[in-house]
């Protein structure tokens, strides 16, 4: 089987809230479909979430990426052969994750339907049955927060993720809000999104938040800054998971040398796809780290991906992938049992895909078959 075309769409998935993180404010969510089609007629789809602050790519960079240099290079090839894919996009591009996320997913696709089984059956069979879903908290005022949060229980949810990482103590009365709102059966997890920047800033937030028994809190310190996370972990007892510091193996290498976090925050945009997403799970297994799969606000496509992922390992305890519950039109189907998600039996991401969605959301498009590139 070979790569004979690839469709490329770049979209804005419509949210139906804003989504406020310590960085940016998203009004929509610029999204990259990738469509690939091979010589006995399967059809996969991927998706890639660039995001300029974590990934290093920006939307209009990641599609001409895919465009000019990664769709060209993977044409011709046996989309089941996911190392050698893997191999001759490194050596075509430097780092892009997301971008190369997009040929992954779809590859996977493929290779589910061709084999006629779930995604997840190729990368280690199902382990987990269902997973609880995390609503998250956009920043907003403690009163504004613990309201949705409050909104939220009733809705059946057990557990939420903040989002924070403007001013330490004005982050701290917004995490007390919500605790004193919901109670202490909620789990409450806290990701600040590298906003606190530094260990002695965090130790500060930390000490003011000692009695309100948070599950854990994610990248309190700038992505790069390894020894800070290690700081803060021997000087806390609140769990540390890292997310916008980790990105492949060169990383997880350091932070397993260093014992810098209790967990690791893994997605698929950041790593390049469901092929090196495993390697990363595999790498913290071995050190007795557990894992999450994290979201970039994906679509049902790559939000599918990462479950396929997170549901074929035990090393994954958490999953926060609540794209698709945030978007008032979306481009496939994947089904949440709110506050639950249970991966359906369909071959391939189990996604059926709706096209004419895709081409109304759709900014720009093109088509690389090998022949002449497509023009937008």
């Amino acid at each position: 089987m070979k790569i004979t075309k690839i469709d490329i769409y770049a979209i804005h998935l419509p949210l139906i809230e804003p989504f406020v993180i310590s960085y940016d404010t998203y009004d929509t969510m610029p999204s990259i479909i990738t469509k690939i089609t091979t010589d006995e007629g399967i059809v996969g789809y991927g998706e890639a979430v660039p995001d300029e602050h974590v990934t290093g790519e920006t939307w209009e960079g990641a599609y001409m990426m895919l465009k000019h240099q990664l769709a060209p290079a993977v044409i011709g090839q046996d989309p089941l052969c996911f190392e050698k894919i893997h191999d001759l996009m490194d050596k075509t591009v430097y780092l892009a994750p997301a971008a190369k996320a997009a040929i992954d997913i779809a590859c996977f696709d493929i290779a589910g339907k061709k084999l006629q089984v779930p995604v997840y059956q190729l990368i280690g069979g199902r382990y987990h049955e269902k997973f609880p879903i995390t609503h998250v908290l956009s920043i907003g005022s403690p009163e504004k927060m613990a309201q949705e949060a409050a909104e939220r229980v009733e809705m059946g949810y057990h557990s939420f993720k903040m989002k924070v990482g403007t001013e330490v103590m004005k982050d701290v009365e917004r995490i007390k809000a919500v605790r004193e709102r919901v109670g202490d059966a909620i789990d409450i997890r806290v990701d600040v999104n590298q906003g606190w920047h530094n260990a002695a800033t965090t130790l500060k937030g930390l000490r003011a938040l000692r009695k309100m028994n948070l599950d854990w809190l994610e990248q309190p310190v700038d992505a790069d800054d390894i020894d800070a996370m290690v700081e803060v972990k021997a000087k806390s007892d609140v769990p540390l998971m890292i997310d916008e510091g980790l990105h492949g193996m060169k990383e997880m290498r350091e932070i397993i040398a260093k014992r810098a976090a209790d967990k690791v925050n893994i997605k698929l945009m950041k790593c390049g796809g469901i092929y090196p997403a495993m390697k990363l799970a595999h790498m913290a297994e071995m050190a007795g780290i557990e894992c999450q799969i994290g979201s970039m606000v994906e679509s049902s496509v790559g939000s599918a991906a990462g479950f396929h992922v997170a549901f074929s390992k035990k090393v994954f305890k958490s999953v926060e992938l609540t794209g698709p519950l945030k978007f008032s039109m979306d481009i496939g189907n994947l089904h949440y049992d709110v506050p639950f998600i249970s991966l359906n039996e369909k071959s391939g991401l189990g996604v059926d895909v709706d096209e004419s969605i895709i081409k109304e959301l759709c900014q720009f498009s093109c088509r690389v078959d090998g022949k002449e590139e497509g023009n937008e």
